[in-house]
């Protein structure tokens, strides 16, 4: 049976809501008005549930799959998975730091986008311009409520500029944080709906030809999601929730980078597809 989700869609009228539908289908029917991610998320709000229930009402029409993400922040975590560890030594010529992260107690943690700068399902994702390698990073997202209790889930892509975070690590920012580097969607997944570990594949089709096509399995991380969490929480109150993208264990090996043009499609197993097409963004 295909989980349904909770879509943030923009309708006929230029109009934002929330509607549910299966993870394959879409959208399929609207949310009262009443009802919004941050109200959810929120303490003592209703759940996910909640508002899949509430939906009633015939298919919108001509809509828009935006980011299912309202006012929250959207954090990261890095070096998961041994593969990433490993990515990350082979772009930088000091690879110490990743092998003690990887190692260590305290997991990386970094903060990827504001809410409102992340696209959805068909929404572009960008690579830099003053970057020659640039990498898709597809990536569990956990939906935390305002105690920080994982109480959803749904697709990410940290898009990641390698070069620039390869010359320097204090970089990262820069790297990681630009216009169109996140994509989520397409819709949260209630956590009482699926079930890890989840199975996430990745494939990048260029000129109507597939050049990557990876998968990998939360099963393979170094790190719980429970770890991450409290450690994202420890000194740090998300009034409205958060989302928290849990890291990669798929890297294109280098030569292999982004072009504008490609369209990456990254599907998990209970939470449908991701794809996005690429631009380039800034000046080189």
């Amino acid at each position: 049976m295909v989980p349904e989700g909770l879509f943030r869609i923009r309708d006929a009228e230029g109009g934002i809501r929330l509607a549910a539908g299966d993870v394959e289908g879409g959208a399929s029917s609207l949310i009262p008005r009443s009802f919004s991610i941050d109200a959810i998320l929120a303490a003592d709000g209703p759940s996910i549930d909640d508002a899949l229930a509430a939906a009633s009402g015939p298919r919108p029409a001509a809509v828009e799959h935006l980011a299912p993400v309202e006012s929250q922040e959207i954090w990261a975590a890095g070096v998961t998975y041994l593969r990433s560890r490993d990515a990350r030594i082979e772009e930088s010529v000091e690879p110490s730091p990743y092998d003690r992260v990887y190692e260590a107690e305290r997991p990386e943690l970094f903060f990827k986008s504001p809410g409102g700068r992340a696209v959805g399902i068909g929404g572009h994702i960008g690579v830099r311009a003053d970057s020659d390698w640039n990498v898709p990073e597809p990536e569990l997202a956990l939906v935390l409520d305002a105690s920080m209790e994982i109480v959803g889930y749904t697709i990410g892509n940290d898009v990641s500029s390698r070069t620039i975070e390869g010359d320097n690590t204090l970089y990262l920012p820069q790297a990681k944080t630009y216009d169109r580097s996140c994509a989520l969607g397409p819709a949260l997944v209630p956590a009482s709906a699926v079930t890890p570990p989840l199975r996430i594949g990745m494939e990048i089709v260029r000129d109507e030809e597939t050049v990557y096509d990876e998968h990998t399995s939360t099963g393979e991380m170094a790190r719980s999601f429970e770890d991450l969490t409290a450690h994202l929480g420890r000194a740090l109150s998300f009034p409205v929730g958060a989302i928290l993208l849990t890291g990669t264990g798929i890297v294109p090996d280098p030569p292999f980078t982004l072009l504008p043009g490609d369209d990456v499609r990254i599907r998990i197993d209970g939470l449908g597809t991701l794809s996005n097409p690429v631009v380039r963004v800034g000046a080189g």
